[in-house]
């Protein structure tokens, strides 16, 4: 079997997708790559949340695999909305990295007396709601201004001294082996400093009608992956907010099988956050007791 694959053209898309080619290559199946932008790599002026619409980081690439024009799609699932399109299915993710967020922050910015380890009222770098409303939670003096561009072009802004600090996914870092010795890295605690849901994750999605596929790649799906993301989407989608509203939700299994949920929420940015854990020896119903306490 070859397949043509569908992503997106920065550094992480593309090391994603060879992941994923080289996962297929595995189970015999051979593929190339089409590179397709998307409105979300089109606009770099504005911020997430002034952009129209939701999935402005997978439509476009959607739109190719509907079409037949790639086969399988290759996402981080954090940007697609809980709404598959009609015709669409995803038929495997990933294993999960490191689901945390780090503060990557200039050495001449750091202050180990205050929370988080950075200076006084100093300029942090990030775009996402989500990171914002927590920022701001721990952190009231800090100002936060938004960054646009790929992993590296960010850190290049932070070390051309346009921000104290940022915040990264660790996956992005870990999986694009960035050298960071330049500057202070703090490693948040994804229980604390809540990750957006299925943060560190990368999805394969595929026509719902190509069933061959569908089953060749069943191999590559991490099922104890799904389980955990299935809560903290389920909780995303409740929210109505789409995946770049100010929402945490992360989900882990222990070594005894027991499911730990940990929630950060605003309604909106800049009002309080809500935070709840929830622990339970079951993934049943986990997301609809947070969903009975959260506050939308």
């Amino acid at each position: 079997m070859h397949i043509i694959i569908g992503t997106r053209g920065s550094e992480l898309a593309l090391w994603q997708a060879h992941f994923v080619q080289d996962e297929l290559k595995k189970i015999n199946i051979s593929s190339e790559l089409k590179i397709i932008t998307t409105k979300g790599d089109s606009i770099q002026h504005l911020s997430f949340d002034k952009i129209e619409g939701k999935g402005f980081f997978t439509k476009e690439i959607e739109d190719a695999l509907l079409s037949g024009e790639v086969d399988l799609a290759v996402h981080s699932m954090k940007d697609l909305p809980t709404t598959a399109p009609d015709g669409l299915k995803l038929a495997a993710l990933s294993y999960r990295d490191d689901a945390a967020d780090w503060l990557i922050i200039n050495k001449q910015s750091v202050d180990f007396q205050q929370i988080l380890q950075f200076k006084l009222n100093a300029k942090i770098g990030t775009s996402s709601a989500r990171r914002k409303s927590q920022l701001q939670d721990f952190r009231p003096d800090a100002e936060l201004v938004d960054i646009r561009g790929n992993v590296p072009t960010r850190i290049q802004k932070l070390a051309n001294g346009d921000f104290d600090a940022i915040m990264l996914a660790a996956a992005g870092l870990n999986r694009l082996k960035l050298d960071l010795s330049a500057f202070h890295v703090v490693k948040l605690n994804p229980r604390e400093f809540v990750p957006a849901p299925a943060q560190a994750v990368l999805a394969l999605q595929v026509r719902s009608t190509d069933l061959q596929l569908q089953k060749a790649i069943l191999p590559l799906h991490h099922s104890e992956v799904s389980d955990c993301t299935n809560i903290e989407r389920k909780i995303l989608q409740a929210s109505g907010g789409g995946c770049h509203a100010p929402l945490g939700a992360y989900c882990e299994c222990d070594k005894m099988g027991n499911y730990h949920l940990f929630v950060a929420n605003a309604k909106n940015l800049g009002e309080p956050l809500q935070r709840i854990r929830l622990s339970s020896a079951t993934k049943s119903n986990l997301a609809e007791e947070a969903l009975k306490l959260l506050k939308f």
